[in-house]
């Protein structure tokens, strides 16, 4: 199997690109964070910047664990999906289920091994710059130098290679387990993170307004009811697709079309979701903390910088992350539907007609995945502000909102459109004639 991976690679290296990506990303990310592990702990450098470095490494490394996994497995599910025939005649030909799990596993180690590999230059230059950043910002001391070593070496590649080999096991375990035993622990795992997320955001009533922990209990609440609502994605999205009132043949197709593609567009929901709510819930009350401290007139601690340092940096690589995670599932999604697009023209749609049902479709799920997001923000964002201010909404408005939505829409719509155009170039009976 192990051979019948490494010429699977060979022959059709194409289908790989996003999960080699995803993973030169993840890995870089986290060698990037845990050099700071290394840095910390050379010989001369004092006890406050040692702290602000490994409290950086260790919380950011662990947001860039989990999105590394979510990233691989996002992939490596379209990718799994797509190959449901290709796997369907192995298994047909006396390769047993063992056996295609371990050509597929073998496969997405081997191609999240060459990204960890490629990630270790940009990881090296990435924690020098980000050293730089600590050092301007007066959080760590001048004369302390960048170390990229062990830690963030085996760190990247560890967590990479363990995260593409479980990912392509619980994926290749989805495709041929039965529905409703999958359903039955997605929905238990969906509940107990909501369980989870609602208890945390109520025990911010526990705290006070000048509590150095006052942010950490909202916030993780708001992770949990994101990915609690992202566990449910198929779930509610059929529950708004059911009371849809579109009208119109393109808005009537993309409601068939995502009914039909439920389970396959869940990813790109848990993407949408985990964006939203993980985005505005941390900016929102950053900006809240910062407006409360400048109203008081308090100096910012380096505990304080360090934590709005934090912030704004997890957004931004949860904002590079979910970019990734939504164009190449849905390029691989919208690109996989070739034959579907040409079925579409065959039977008398135009072009124009088929890019305005994936044009709504990408518009339900932007819209779907906003709305949920936000919902677990606020569950958030509204403890944590009446604690701090004593006011219900923060007041900093809706432009982040609106940026946040714009970033979403841009990724996912124009991706599937920019895909679906490329797409529309073969034509039609040349697509109806390739392979599903």
């Amino acid at each position: 199997m192990f051979m019948l991976a490494m010429r699977s690679i060979r022959h059709r290296p194409g289908r790989f690109l996003a999960t080699l990506l995803a993973s030169f990303l993840g890995a870089g990310v986290i060698m990037t964070f845990n050099s700071l592990h290394d840095t910390a702990g050379r010989p001369g450098v004092d006890r406050v910047s040692s702290d602000t470095l490994t409290l950086s490494a260790s919380v950011v490394g662990g947001y860039g664990t989990l999105l590394v996994f979510f990233a691989v497995a996002s992939t490596l599910t379209v990718n799994v999906r797509q190959r449901a025939g290709e796997l369907e005649l192995l298994r047909c030909s006396g390769a047993t289920p063992g056996q295609i799990r371990r050509m597929v596993v073998g496969e997405s180690v081997a191609v999240a091994l060459t990204g960890a590999v490629l990630a270790i230059g940009p990881a090296v230059l990435g924690g020098r710059a980000l050293l730089d950043v600590f050092r301007d910002s007066g959080q760590v001391a001048e004369d302390v130098d960048h170390s990229f070593g062990p830690v963030a070496l085996l760190s990247g590649v560890d967590i990479t290679l363990v995260a593409a080999a479980g990912a392509a096991f619980l994926a290749v375990r989805r495709a041929t387990r039965g529905r409703r035993r999958q359903g039955r622990g997605r929905a238990f795992l969906a509940y107990a993170a909501l369980g989870a997320g609602a208890l945390s955001v109520t025990s911010t009533f526990a705290f006070s307004a000048t509590d150095e922990a006052l942010m950490a209990t909202p916030a993780y609440g708001a992770i949990l009811l994101s990915v609690g609502c992202a566990l449910l994605a198929p779930r509610l999205l059929k529950g708004v697709l059911d009371r849809l009132p579109l009208t119109g043949a393109s808005g009537w197709l993309a409601v068939r079309n995502l009914r039909r593609r439920l389970d396959d567009l869940s990813g790109i929901l848990v993407s949408l979701i985990l964006f939203t709510a993980v985005s505005v819930a941390t900016l929102y009350m950053q900006g809240v903390e910062s407006d409360a401290m400048s109203a008081s007139g308090a100096v910012k601690t380096v505990d304080a910088k360090n934590l709005e340092t934090l912030n704004l940096t997890v957004v931004g690589i949860i904002v590079v992350f979910v970019c990734v995670m939504l164009v190449n599932s849905l390029y691989a999604a919208t690109a996989y539907r070739v034959r579907e697009f040409g079925q579409q023209r065959l039977a008398g749609a135009s072009p124009g007609q088929v890019l305005g049902t994936v044009g709504a479709e990408g518009l339900i799920l932007t819209a779907v995945g906003l709305f949920f997001g936000t919902v677990a923000a606020l569950a958030g964002i509204i403890p944590f502000t009446v604690v701090r201010t004593d006011s219900v909404l923060p007041r900093q408005g809706l432009g982040i909102w609106w940026a946040v939505a714009a970033i979403a829409a841009a990724a996912t719509i124009g991706t599937s459109l920019a895909t679906a155009h490329r797409v529309l170039r073969t034509p039609a009976v040349q697509a109806v004639g390739a392979t599903a």
